[in-house]
């Protein structure tokens, strides 16, 4: 019933940004924390497992990336896990400064598909990682488990 009612309202918030057409102005309607929480949800991530990274795990695994002014913000993974979970959603000032953002998000995503997850099925999930920006939005999402599901949910908040 939880899995079916979290769909029902990520259907809902995709046919509501379709509804009203989708441009970059209208992009700021994207509540990210709707988003997220849809998914954790879906995917059966509780707070327990799905942490907020702490600034000095930001600061190592992204550097630069909490100097850039946001209006909306969520950086979650978990903290001992076997299995590769990894989402960061932010809604920047700018479209230069959400930009930024995806560098600094791919610049991880990258040490961690070279060999920095270490373990070979971990790798494998770091490659399948998505960096988007669009408009004053950007993200990184990488699950070993449910790459399609996040990916396929988040680029519907902005398909046109």
């Amino acid at each position: 019933m939880k899995k079916l009612l979290s769909l029902a309202v990520a259907a809902l918030l995709v046919l509501g940004l379709a509804a009203c057409g989708n441009s970059q102005s209208q992009s700021a309607d994207v509540d990210l924390t709707t988003y997220y929480e849809s998914m954790a949800d879906q995917l059966d991530w509780d707070d327990n497992y799905m942490a907020e990274m702490p600034d000095d795990m930001l600061d190592t695994y992204y550097p630069g990336l909490r100097d850039i002014e946001t209006e909306q913000f969520i950086a979650r993974a978990p903290m001992m896990s076997a299995v590769v979970n990894e989402v960061v959603l932010l809604e920047c000032k700018s479209p230069e400064d959400a930009q930024k953002a995806a560098d600094i998000l791919q610049q991880r995503a990258d040490e961690q598909a070279d060999g920095g997850a270490w373990y070979p099925d971990s790798v494998e999930a770091w490659k399948g990682a998505q960096v988007a920006v669009n408009g004053n939005y950007a993200s990184l999402l990488v699950s070993g488990d449910s790459q399609a599901t996040l990916t396929e949910s988040y680029n519907a908040l902005f398909a046109s």
